[in-house]
């Protein structure tokens, strides 16, 4: 375009992306309505080139003008975002130089036919204006409303008439003209303004949007003061100041503070359908800038609800701004905007550089190509329409994405308990309602305060008067003051007490409470005092890692993890294609790992809303009455088979694995004699206290600092108390410490070598056999036990996820845009329905047990079943993030009213890996292997037909790598309107699930990871485009989907200290049909109320019955109610108060 250019941008192959410079008279061409209507030479010099091999004339560029100061013009988010641009084939782009906007008149700058400009400090807006109205160019962001940007008065006004929800305030204008607008009463606590009061803490903001000198004043209770922010300078973005008293000259707008929890929300939108939001922490909390190791300031993305995407529509539109950016504030269940900040892009996303590049290129071209009489079309992207290859070989859509997920890694769990007579207790138990259910959980904060304070006064009377009648154990209440004092505050998540009452005393002593020589008379309560069990940091890596892995699973994540071609997961929502809601139990590891799965920290997570940590406490919830009967029966059958000294019989092995697991097998002949056995690990547990107490008294050892800054001491304690519990005094052992004992010494094991105890790795080993046979059989011994106590633990989460599927193909219009605003989407109605449910261990042995036992299919008739079940039968373990996955397709090719109009999946993955070595770790068949008959069908294939006769049902091994490369990312030319990436082929494969398993550190050198996780097969280039995308597509499907799954992305940090990562998915089933899946969790639902009411039958009233099948009910149509919390309208996406309505149906 440049006859003299100034400067060159160039894209990583060094080919030319964009000039910077002047316009030379000479090459201007004709203008007609100040357009550019002959730009045939783009390029000084150019046309020679190109005139070498075609003699046709150049075809016309649409010049895209970028006008602002040079600072902005050359940043890297600009630079990388107009490198991609220049993709287009028809888009050429062209910089300003800074002299010439500042010193040349504008009939001397250059000529374009789309401008970017705005402004920013020093710009000359105004003659901007006038260069728009000369040349009349197609205006990205409209360059008259950027006076009223400018000025945080407009903006409010503004967004006052588009219904945007912003914070109370009040303007105070200093203007001698006009005294009557400046009316401020300053009291010590409070200020008034124009008769609008405003209590501390309250912000002060300058009406000019160029101040950044913004304050909030606290209030004299929390010692007064203020907070004074502004531009980041180093690592400081505001400072502490004593002074109290508002500013006095000049004038500002003063608005009501907002608790958000110490973050602000950044939105940055590209036109009115595209959003991108990030979190990062308020610079009004302490005014450090929290920087990450390359010194960037630390950012987390956030996923905006159906109501803030609304939101971000509006001010995109209202401002005239098709790159535009502000600020969110959620607080108090709502989000308000604060500040609307103009142009502005992501930085460090390459995500975001991609879709930029596309909206915008794609944006131009539409309203531009046809005046120019370009053929040009929008081009139909991959991601967006989430339409995937199945294992059947046909191309289908997603709609709906199950997962059902085990917290990650945790601090050991512990439990102290106790039985409690004195009156302060009752006192307690009765303040909050315990009465009503027999049952109370003690949560709070400022309930474990009262449990605190009555353990510490009766310890105080002991300590005065040793004949006292407090009939409390004194060790027992110095056990509970301690564990009650530690961390030094309250934070609801890693310590409860339950309190349950007992009308005649404790019954028979347990372990812990032997030694009581007299009866129990009259009521007391059993108090359970719980605490440890924290996520871990190597847990909250390993929930980001798998968080990231889930993205592969969605169109467009096969490439790249923040890098084009897509972002699967990502680019689905900010297009507001995803309906997405992450539920999680009330125990604070499990909330935690939803929190870092979702990649964002827990207070950034407000788009999970507390709505639904309520809803699971009933949907995650345990039925106690069922499980009290059922599950008490096997516990004593087993307590009675593990107390038996001698070998384990063959009837034994009848009685205590009728189902034949082979995991189960294998751990009974490895214990042999479990007596024997127990006494080994109790020996080996008094060898591990010992030498944590000669430890102790070392010197060097006395500031020894453990994982997760646990010391020396609490180890000990934990060790000391296992020692206590698991053997009693009569010789017998408590079985129920078992997985205590292998909770703690896998946690030791893995997070604690470095102390290097001796004969550890022993005690994991016979500790682990044990408890592979107490865990899983805890939940029942035989098929029908264990399917009673799996549907008494998630008979709600079993309706939930038969609703969760009925709803996606009934295609309910939740959290989708308004079909008003969904006008530029190229796929407004396609939707992906996400429903995550993060759990503890309970439910997903439950829910595992379900789908084995309840006659899903059958394993005689199915083989791919039988393969299924005897792949389950051989998992020992359900480790921390286990995953069962049910994805649901949609082919549109069939009859709506058809049964194989939807195809179900089912997934399976074991969690993290374990400690030992993985020589018998069992092989499952790869994610989504090809089936049998998918090979008959493929047979044909052309240059394809030796990949139809692979083995189906092999995983592949190391010795025999995949030829994969990375897709290349430089360009011979132009194609179309953006880079035509090769997508994945495999040339060469022995094995359909393509399945790298991850145990092997080594990678092969022709393999070559592509982002985190993500793998790439190339084709060669010099292929035809036509015949590169028909074989794409008409290749066997899962050959090029498994492959950016087959090796898990958190084997990324297999190598990383303490961090062990997580088994890929197994596919359980790929051929299974809606209507089978409806019918079986339809089955199993009606037949666990069928049991429950026979139970409830002999211990009820049919009146008690009939309030608890109302409570089933009630809890359909609390379901129906939560999904339905958006929708159309003038309130599109705002959620509805349903809390009081749970606490009711509950």
């Amino acid at each position: 375009v440049m006859s003299e250019a100034r400067g060159e941008g160039r894209d990583q192959s060094g080919n030319l992306s964009f000039v910077v410079g002047c316009v030379d008279e000479d090459h201007r061409g004709s203008e007609e309505g100040g357009r550019i209507k002959n730009e045939g030479e783009m390029r000084k010099g150019e046309e020679e080139d190109d005139d070498k091999d075609d003699d046709s004339p150049p075809e016309r560029q649409i010049v895209v003008g970028i006008c602002s100061m040079m600072k902005k013009s050359k940043s890297k988010p600009m630079t990388q975002i107009m490198e991609r641009l220049c993709k287009f084939e028809y888009i050429t782009v062209v910089i300003f130089p800074e002299e010439v906007i500042l010193s040349q008149p504008v009939d001397k700058w250059p000529l374009c036919d789309c401008l970017v400009s705005f402004h920013s400090k020093g710009f000359p807006l105004d003659k901007a204006v006038e260069y728009a109205k000369l040349r009349n160019p197609l205006l990205i962001n409209d360059l008259n409303m950027q006076y009223y940007i400018q000025d945080r008065r407009e903006v409010y006004r503004i967004l006052q008439e588009e219904g945007v929800d912003l914070p109370r305030y009040a303007v105070l204008t200093r203007d001698p003209d006009r005294p009557e607008e400046c009316n401020l009463v300053e009291g010590e606590d409070h200020v008034e303004v124009n008769g609008e009061v405003f209590p501390k803490p309250f912000v002060e903001k300058p009406v000019s949007a160029e101040d950044h000198n913004v304050y909030v004043y606290y209030p004299t209770s929390a010692g007064g003061g203020s907070q004074r922010l502004f531009r980041k300078i180093g690592s400081r973005s505001s400072v502490y100041s004593p002074e109290s008293c508002v500013r006095k000259t000049g004038s500002y707008i003063y608005e009501e503070f907002m608790p958000t929890d110490g973050t602000d929300v950044k939105v940055y939108t590209v036109g009115p359908d595209y959003a991108h939001a990030e979190a990062r922490k308020s610079p009004a909390l302490d005014g450090k800038v929290e920087r990450d190791s390359e010194g960037k300031e630390i950012r987390y993305p956030v996923m905006l609800s159906a109501m803030e995407k609304l939101v971000a529509r509006k001010v995109c539109l209202a401002f005239k701004q098709t790159v535009c950016g502000f600020d969110l504030l959620r607080a108090n269940g709502h989000s308000f905007v604060c500040d609307v900040n103009g142009f502005s892009f992501v930085k460090n996303s390459m995500k975001y550089y991609d879709d930029c590049a596309k909206v915008l290129g794609n944006m131009v071209m539409r309203e531009l190509a046809p005046q120019f009489h370009i053929p040009w079309s929008i081009p139909l992207e991959a991601e967006d329409i989430p339409i995937v290859p199945t294992t059947s070989g046909t191309m289908m859509e997603l709609r709906c994405v199950i997962a059902i997920i085990r917290h990650g890694d945790r601090t050991p769990k512990q439990k102290m308990k106790m039985e409690v007579r004195h009156a302060l207790f009752f006192a307690l138990f009765e303040k909050y309602g315990g009465y009503k259910s027999g049952k109370l959980k003690l949560k709070k904060p400022k309930q474990l305060q009262e449990v605190l304070d009555i353990a510490r006064l009766l310890l105080a009377e002991l300590g005065q008067h040793t004949d006292c009648e407090i009939e409390e154990k004194k060790g027992k209440l110095e056990q509970l003051k301690t564990v009650l004092e530690m961390y030094g505050h309250f934070s609801g998540i890693n310590r409860k007490v339950q309190l349950t009452y007992l009308p005649n005393g404790q019954p028979k002593a347990s372990s812990e409470e032997e030694g009581r020589e007299e009866e129990s008379q009259g009521p007391s309560l059993l108090l359970v005092l719980k605490w440890g069990g924290e996520l871990t940091p190597a847990g909250r890596v390993q929930a980001e890692e798998l968080g990231r892995a889930f993205r592969c699973m969605y169109p467009g994540g096969q490439g790249d993890y923040a890098g084009f071609p897509g972002c699967g997961l990502l680019r689905l929502h900010s297009t507001y294609r995803h309906d997405l809601k992450i539920y999680a139990s009330d125990e604070g590891r499990v909330q935690m790992t939803a929190a870092a799965f979702a990649k964002v920290r827990a207070y950034v997570c407000r788009c999970f809303s507390i709505l639904r940590v309520n809803i699971c406490g009933y949907l995650l919830t345990v039925d106690s009455e069922s499980l009290t009967d059922c599950q008490q029966r096997v516990k004593v059958r087993l307590h009675e088979i593990m107390q038996k000294d001698q070998d384990f019989t063959e009837a034994d092995y009848q009685k205590l694995a009728p189902t034949g697991s082979p995991s189960l097998v294998t751990s009974m002949k490895t214990i042999g004699n479990p007596v024997r056995t127990c006494d080994q690990v109790y020996t080996l547990i008094q060898s591990l206290t010992s030498q944590i107490r000669r430890r102790l008294e070392d010197p060097k050892s006395a500031d020894l600092q453990l994982y997760h800054s646990e010391t020396l001491e609490l180890m000990l304690q934990r060790w000391s108390k296992l020692e206590r519990d698991f053997r009693n005094k009569s010789g017998r052992y408590d079985i129920s410490k078992i997985p205590d004992i292998y909770d703690c010494v896998k946690y030791d094991t893995q997070h604690n070598a470095t102390l290097d105890l001796e004969d550890t790795l022993e005690l994991f080993r016979l500790s682990r056999a044990l408890a592979d046979i107490v865990i899983p059989q805890e939940y029942g011994i035989n098929k029908a036990e264990k399917m009673d106590i799996a549907q008494a633990y998630c008979l709600p989460l079993m309706k939930k996820i038969q609703l969760d599927l009925q709803r996606t193909h009934e295609d309910e219009a939740v959290n989708k845009l308004h079909p008003l605003y969904s006008r530029g989407v190229m796929s407004p109605g396609r939707h992906v329905r996400t429903r995550l449910y993060f759990t503890s261990e309970s439910h997903v042995h439950s829910l595992l047990s379900i789908f084995r036992y309840g006659g899903l299919l059958d394993e005689v008739k199915d083989q791919q079943w039988k393969q299924a079940m005897d792949y389950l039968s051989a998992v020992s373990e359900l480790n921390y993030m286990t995953q069962i996955v049910i994805m649901l397709y949609e082919d549109n090719n069939k009859d709506p009213g058809s049964e194989e109009r939807f195809h179900v999946e089912l997934h399976f993955s074991p969690g993290v890996k374990g400690c030992e070595d993985e020589e018998n770790v069992p092989l499952g068949f790869g994610f989504r292997p090809a089936s049998a008959e998918n090979q008959e069908k493929q047979t044909n294939q052309g240059s394809l037909e030796d990949l139809s006769q692979d083995e189906t049902d092999r995983a592949l091994s190391l010795s025999e790598p995949i030829s994969i490369k990375r897709s290349p990312m430089s360009r011979n030319r132009k194609t179309g309107s953006m880079e035509v990436l090769s997508e994945t082929l495999p040339t060469s494969s022995k094995g359909t699930s393509y399945r790298l398993f991850p145990s092997c550190s080594c990678q092969s050198p022709e393999i070559k990871q592509t982002g985190l996780g993500g793998y790439l097969v190339s084709v060669p280039l010099d292929q035809p485009l036509y015949k590169r995308v028909h074989e794409l597509f008409s290749m066997p499907a899962v050959k090029r989907f498994s492959v950016s799954f087959a090796r898990h992305p958190t084997n990324g940090f297999e190598g990383c200290s303490m961090v062990p990562s997580i088994y890929p998915l197994e596919t359980l089933h790929n051929s299974l049909s809606l209507k089978q899946v409806d019918k079986f969790l339809n089955a199993a639902c009606e037949h666990s109320s069928d049991a429950h009411a026979k139970t409830m039958k002999g211990k009820h009233s049919s009146q008690s019955h009939a309030f608890r099948e109302l409570g089933h009910l009630s809890f359909c149509i609390m379901m129906h109610l939560h999904e339905t919390t958006t929708f159309y309208g003038s309130h599109v996406g705002s959620p509805i108060n349903i809390t009081w309505g749970i606490e009711c149906l509950e």
